[in-house]
């Protein structure tokens, strides 16, 4: 699957990150029911179509989303809690 990065003069707006994080709520909420133009149909803050699409695109590239063979949108990033990075913080009182 390739996935490319719309270019900044093929995009006229990019959305406010409160925009790609209703869109990321959502998706979560409603894992693998909709497909691309019924999601966007669905969601509860109305948008552009153009919009949407840049929000998917990010998703897809950050491998936040994935889309099935039945062209239906689906969460797949489920960050692993107590990563190796974790053990070297500490509480210190000053």
């Amino acid at each position: 699957m390739q996935v490319l990065i719309p270019k900044k003069t093929d995009v006229e707006r990019f959305p406010r990150l409160d925009t790609v994080l209703m869109v990321e709520k959502f998706i979560q909420e409603h894992d693998g029911e909709y497909k691309k133009m019924a999601l966007w149909q669905h969601l509860p803050k109305k948008m552009m179509y153009q919009t949407f699409m840049v929000i998917l695109e990010y998703l897809l590239y950050s491998r936040k989303i994935s889309i099935d063979a039945e062209g239906k949108l689906g969460w797949i990033y489920y960050p692993k809690s107590g990563s190796s990075n974790e053990k070297n913080l500490f509480w210190r009182a000053t």
